[in-house]
């Protein structure tokens, strides 16, 4: 079955920040949040840079082909980084997180690097797709940390892995999907504020996929939102 997305941005600068590094991608078979790093104005052109490769993306019928494509645009990014700091060392430590998800005939093919994250809500059940690439979820693996402890950890939002100029390839994952099926993809904005309880009620509460994205940051609001809050709701339905 041929499947396609049909998706909603909700990008918000949050209660603190002046700026936005964050950037947002939502196509009907491509879908994706990518959180700059580095500070004013390195992390929004970090951010910016890697959307701008998806976007000229002709995505692949293949899931096997939809992964070598993800892999490459990460590879790309990198080099285009790279060249930026060449060019203006000012920005050398610039970066940003990317999730990314291409769908390949029924296939989900997810892409990541950092801590941006997916969720799926199928049946009224959230499942985190992702896994975060940061210090404290190290900590979890290794036993050291229970996940409530991650959530509340002071460097909860030490990223060990962005695309920020160094060979750093995504984390890949597959995942079949179905219609009815619904995704978020969204910046540690809301996933570091906002408990996953929460999250569920609000992906299956909204059909409306703009009205959903706007409680998701108003969660995150009620939560002090320090931080740029970026979401894409994506509904799966058939072509």
């Amino acid at each position: 079955m041929t499947l396609i997305l049909r998706s909603s941005i909700r990008n918000d600068v949050g209660l603190v920040r002046t700026n936005n590094e964050d950037s947002a991608l939502a196509g009907d078979r491509l879908v994706a949040v990518a959180d700059g790093m580095g500070g004013l104005p390195a992390g929004e052109v970090a951010s910016e840079i890697v959307i701008r490769i998806l976007d000229e993306l002709t995505p692949p019928n293949v899931p096997d082909e939809a992964a070598d494509a993800l892999r490459a645009v990460v590879s790309t990014a990198n080099q285009r980084i790279r060249a930026a700091i060449t060019v203006d060392p000012a920005r050398d430590g610039m970066g940003t997180t990317l999730t990314a998800g291409l769908l390949a005939g029924d296939t989900l093919v997810l892409a990541q690097v950092g801590d941006s994250r997916c969720y799926l809500l199928r049946d009224g059940e959230l499942t985190q797709l992702t896994r975060d690439d940061t210090f404290v979820q190290a900590l979890v693996d290794q036993g050291a940390l229970s996940p409530d402890q991650a959530r509340h950890h002071p460097q909860r939002s030490l990223v060990t892995r962005a695309v920020q100029g160094s060979d750093t390839p995504p984390a890949i994952g597959v995942l079949t999907l179905v219609p009815g099926d619904r995704l978020l993809l969204c910046s540690d904005g809301l996933s570091d504020y906002v408990e996953d309880p929460p999250i569920a009620t609000t992906l299956a509460a909204y059909p409306d996929r703009q009205q959903c994205g706007e409680q998701l940051v108003k969660l995150a609001h009620q939560a002090g939102a320090p931080d740029n809050v970026t979401v894409v709701v994506s509904d799966v339905t058939a072509a």
